[in-house]
């Protein structure tokens, strides 16, 4: 399959006080430092994919590897078929990115910051991009610190679509941001990949947003990937199951992923959703989990990958 970003075994690790560091290969995860261990995905043309996480599950970082800021400690890198440091240059011109907190030059009005940026790319649309910033209603007259953050990420989604991006990455673009231009978002993104062979790399703690329009979700937890598989497979398996606390039987704990004990009782997250229904019945309520629910169970429930 013809994949525009594909990683493979890619390791990064960060010592306890913050800097770059080359562990043991059996170090991983102790120490107190921060280790991405042996990452491995791949995101085909055409389709979005969400990056999903706790806090410091390495999001970010694999973010910040895939772009290059960082380098890795081992593994592969290709995006759009390309090395990702070999082929720097030409990847960049191909790739959109909007960050959580957009950084363009504070004192310049858009209309400016529009100048600075365009030059950087070759095939820049400067016709799309005034009808993105029509339609995002944005004040190209204004100096860019005095807008709200939704308008700074309006601008900044509008300048990563106008230089024809066969890739688009978000780090976190939807956080603090009020639902309708949520919803703005999501539809851009999705008539965005109808332009055949254009993809997109989501992440984002607003799981909601990804169960929308989401093909492929990889989650993230420990430096680890727990899953990445497509999003209606995830959905169709995942499930949670209610009940007392004889859920919590010896024989019962190697199908749970992750328990959550209350004086209400018991609830405990499964992959195995047909194994889970034949085996409680009526004696337990079966709900399909939602990514927040896996989410939520894998990282604060007691959970294991």
């Amino acid at each position: 399959m013809d994949c525009a970003l594909e990683i493979k075994d890619l390791s990064k690790s960060y010592s306890p006080s913050g800097r770059l560091t080359r562990p043991a290969p059996d170090s991983a995860g102790s120490g107190g430092g921060f280790h991405l261990n042996e990452v491995s995905f791949s995101l085909p043309r055409g389709y979005i994919m969400g990056l999903i996480g706790p806090n410091g599950a390495g999001k970010t970082t694999i973010i910040k590897l895939i772009l290059n800021l960082i380098r890795r400690d081992g593994g592969e890198i290709r995006v759009l078929g390309l090395d990702n440091i070999a082929g720097e240059m030409e990847i960049k011109s191909r790739l959109g990115f909007v960050h959580d907190t957009p950084f363009f030059y504070e004192h310049l009005t858009l209309a400016d910051v529009r100048k600075t940026v365009a030059p950087f790319y070759r095939d820049w649309d400067d016709a799309c991009f005034r009808r993105l910033a029509e339609e995002f209603e944005l004040p190209l007259g204004k100096r860019f610190k005095t807008l709200s953050r939704g308008m700074k990420m309006k601008f900044a989604l509008a300048a990563a679509l106008s230089h024809k991006a066969e890739l688009l990455i978000l780090d976190e673009p939807t956080s603090g941001l009020d639902p309708v231009f949520r919803r703005e978002l999501l539809r851009k993104l999705s008539a965005f990949i109808q332009d055949e062979g254009k993809s997109v790399l989501f992440s984002t703690h607003i799981t909601s947003d990804l169960e929308r329009i989401a093909d492929f979700i990889t989650f993230i937890r420990g430096g680890r990937i727990v899953f990445s598989s497509p999003r209606d497979r995830i959905l169709g398996a995942w499930v949670v199951v209610k009940g007392g606390p004889e859920l919590l039987a010896a024989e019962n704990r190697p199908l749970f992923k992750g328990i959550r004990q209350s004086a209400c009782g018991v609830h405990a997250l499964t992959a195995e959703a047909d194994e889970a229904r034949r085996r409680f019945g009526r004696e337990a309520i079966v709900e399909t989990a939602t990514l927040e629910d896996i989410m939520f169970f894998m990282s604060k429930g007691n959970g294991h990958a």
